[in-house]
């Protein structure tokens, strides 16, 4: 039997997933790896530790390919998106650890060019909103404060990349000392649009961004299709050349996964943080809600035409998105800093041993705000308390906080689009919580989907790859694979749910603009 491999490197582990032409899951591997937290606001990963955890189960899946007598088609690769990675070309060293998406130290700089007026500027060009949350004051800080970077940038001996880049050139023989001339230093268009360096209307890195932030272009990767060969996996790496057929970011690579190929068609992730993006077809939608206007994928065809089919794709598509930034990561809070719960699946049956929060409200803004507030400085704020108050009631509030995240997402993306939506498929470790769908299902208003694969981030990826290289043929064919597990259908009466949005917002209120500097 043949497979396409899907690298899948999140925020807290790298996995790799071997999927079938039924798009089945044939084989799956996982590892964590430790996050660095330097001082309050700021988070790192170390490069070398994202590598060798994704090369580590990479190989231990075509280990499980090989014993089924199974050939590997084509490789996937899929990411978390923003984080940052600065690394030298001779010696393959990053020069410091990565600054991972979560990352606020460059807040200030972001409120600085803000205060100058730039904002509209940069969201006319990129899409995005200024914010630290993406690559661009990232990659400046590290040309700053490593010693001698700038100048070595300048000179074209360090290459700048995100989490793809970073895997691609590492796969194709970066890893190894006497292949790194040959290694390939490229992104795709889904990743470069997140950086704040990237036009979205050209689709090429652009100069006067470029200038605004300081960068060389001499650092920067080369921008490529989503799906298309770009290159094959080193022998020394993976024991044999594999093409290298399809890239995107970790939310679009989930949008596609989801078969979400006509306008209209949204879908929410439930990982670390909060990810709903929606296709807006053929062209860029500007949002008026302080949403972001992105690439969702790119083919070999560049900028597609209004008359080029969004589910082709050969074309690009454009999506829009609004960005939580505390989903899942709310569930480790619970565990890991109050510790009212020892593991992560115990938040459920402990939220549901009370039949509400008793008015209790978190507003889990530890990072800051997302979308549609784009508030650095707000701060996690629990409101509503009295001595009736439990850890299932907190409990409770933490996963509805997650839910009512998302409904001022929906609300801001309908307002954007003008498209009603008529539903919402999810993805997710978070979406296995039955009670949390049911949540959302509530708050929106609007059924919830979730399909029988949830590994969508990492099939999204090898669909990518699939049609590539020929192992799926086309998006019909992926669009049929596509099946319901469950369908949450809203419960709660309207009054009551505008109650609840309403006493949600009073709460997100107390929680901004928190820290003065």
């Amino acid at each position: 039997m043949d497979y396409i491999l899907a690298l899948d490197q999140g925020t807290t582990s790298s996995r790799a997933v071997l999927f079938d032409r039924a798009g089945q899951v044939a084989a799956l591997a996982q590892q964590e790896f430790p996050q660095i937290f330097p001082q309050p606001g700021w988070v790192e990963h170390d490069p070398l530790a994202l590598w060798h955890t994704q090369r580590d189960v990479a190989l231990q899946v075509l280990r499980q390919a090989q014993q089924s007598g199974g050939a590997i088609v084509g490789i996937g690769i899929t990411n978390q998106r923003e984080t940052t990675v600065l690394w030298d070309r001779k010696t393959g060293e990053p020069v410091a650890n990565a600054i991972v998406w979560q990352d606020r130290r460059t807040a200030a700089d972001c409120e600085a060019l803000r205060a100058q007026g730039l904002g509209a500027m940069i969201q006319a060009k990129t899409g995005l909103m200024l914010d630290a949350y993406f690559s661009a004051t990232k990659l400046q800080w590290l040309l700053d404060h490593v010693p001698g970077a700038r100048a070595r940038a300048e000179a074209g001996e360090l290459a700048f990349g995100t989490v793809d880049s970073w895997l691609i050139w590492n796969l194709t023989g970066g890893a190894q000392a006497r292949s790194r001339a040959q290694a390939l230093h490229v992104t795709d268009a889904s990743n470069a649009s997140r950086t704040l360096l990237f036009n979205l209307h050209t689709l090429q890195w652009d100069e006067e961004l470029l200038a605004l932030f300081h960068i060389p272009r001499a650092v920067l990767p080369r921008v490529v299709p989503s799906s298309g060969v770009l290159g094959h996996s080193h022998p020394l790496v993976l024991g044999r050349a594999i093409p290298i057929a399809g890239v995107a970011g970790d939310q679009q690579a989930a949008t596609f996964g989801q078969g979400c190929f006509e306008p209209g068609m949204a879908k929410n992730t439930y990982g670390t943080g909060c990810f709903m993006l929606m296709n807006v077809g053929s062209a860029a939608i500007p949002s008026a809600n302080r949403l972001l206007s992105t690439v969702a994928w790119a083919g070999p065809g560049g900028v597609a035409t209004p008359a080029a089919p969004s589910r082709d794709p050969s074309a690009t598509c454009y999506a829009l998105e609004g960005s939580v930034f505390m989903g899942g990561a709310t569930v480790q809070w619970l565990r890991d800093g109050l510790q009212i719960i020892s593991r992560a699946s115990e938040v459920e049956a402990l939220a549901a041993s009370v039949a509400d929060t008793g008015d209790v409200y978190l507003v889990p803004a530890f990072a800051g705000l997302g979308a549609p507030h784009w508030d650095g400085f707000a701060r996690g704020t629990l409101v509503g308390m009295t001595r009736g108050t439990t850890r299932a009631h907190i409990a409770r509030a933490a996963l509805k906080s997650i839910a009512l995240q998302v409904a001022d997402v929906f609300e801001a993306m309908a307002a954007d689009s003008g498209i009603a939506l008529q539903e919402l498929r999810v993805d997710g470790g978070a979406c296995r919580n039955n009670l949390l769908m049911q949540m959302q299902a509530d708050l929106l208003g609007v059924p919830v989907l979730r399909p029988r694969v949830t590994e969508t981030t990492a099939l999204g990826a090898a669909y990518l790859a699939g049609l590539a290289t020929g192992f799926w043929r086309d998006a019909s064919e992926i669009s049929d694979q596509w099946a319901v597990d469950v369908r949450f259908v809203p419960a709660m009466s309207t009054d009551a749910r505008l109650t609840m949005l309403e006493r949600w917002r009073k709460a997100v209120q107390r929680s901004r603009a928190w820290v003065d500097n």
